[in-house]
């Protein structure tokens, strides 16, 4: 009887989750007149593949939608690379005050965001860069907490490892890459995914630093066809199901090593 009522408890909590992203797919095949009524539908009458082609004819939604995979994909490039390379040195190399510059890097992740933005931008005015892609990019590509995750992780490998490479030879890069991070593969997927989704995400920062359509953002084109569409919630469940996908994509080519990272030294 126990074992039953928290199975039924738990299912019903994951209904509870599961529940909006249903409906936001079902939304997005439905009619406008089965979203509007009263009380709404819960299952579309039929599939209105349509909606979808009425999105990208609202807004510019699918030259919004390249520019954010390809902001998204060079940003986490660049934080995967400059990470490891820091969180390595921080980790394997003895330089003066080390720790003092670990602790500037920490300092970053206490800084609002809000409180960069406006230097940030001053700076891709100055460097004439604004309306590109190096002002999306560029103000992203290190990051304090993937540095400090990256130097943690580093710090659970053996020294003796570290030490008998050195024996044979091998120089920082060369058992960096060839030893240090194909083991890492757990960190990086994970900082990867946290990477990708909280730069899919940005809305100030691309509608700061552009000005036109074509180099706008996907989140600027779903807000600017909430505006333009407010009475078709069904094309905007459409564009929010179109955003959501690349976020899955990158989820599940990534799951297994998320949970290798969320579970090591777990298990002894």
């Amino acid at each position: 009887m126990r074992k039953a009522s928290i199975l039924a408890g738990l299912t019903l909590l994951l209904a509870v989750v599961i529940f909006p992203l249903y409906y936001t797919v079902a939304g997005s095949l439905m009619t406008q007149e089965d979203l509007t009524r009263f009380p709404p539908a819960l299952f579309p009458t039929g599939l209105n593949w349509e909606n979808f082609a009425g999105v990208l004819q609202a807004v510019p939604l699918a030259r919004q939608y390249l520019n954010s995979i390809v902001v998204s994909l060079c940003v986490v490039a660049g934080i995967l690379v400059t990470s490891v390379l820091a969180g390595y040195a921080f980790t394997f190399l003895h330089f003066p005050f080390r720790r003092f510059a670990f602790g500037l890097f920490l300092s970053t992740m206490m800084i609002p965001a809000e409180a960069s933005i406006i230097p940030n931008y001053l700076t891709m005015a100055d460097w004439g860069l604004v309306n590109t892609f190096p002002a999306l990019i560029l103000p992203f590509l290190a990051s304090g907490f993937g540095t400090f995750m990256m130097r943690q992780f580093f710090m659970t490998f053996p020294r003796e490892v570290y030490e008998a490479a050195k024996v044979e030879g091998c120089g920082h890069l060369r058992f960096l890459w060839s030893i240090l991070v194909p083991l890492s593969r757990p960190a990086l997927g994970t900082l990867a995914v946290y990477s990708f989704i909280g730069t899919y995400n940005h809305y100030f920062w691309p509608l700061l630093v552009t000005n036109t359509p074509s180099m706008q953002t996907l989140q600027i084109g779903l807000a600017q066809l909430n505006s333009v569409e407010e009475r078709a919630p069904n094309l905007i469940l459409a564009g929010v199901v179109m955003a959501i996908i690349p976020m899955l994509v990158m989820i599940y080519a990534f799951q297994r090593h998320i949970v290798r990272g969320l579970t090591t030294g777990a298990v002894k």
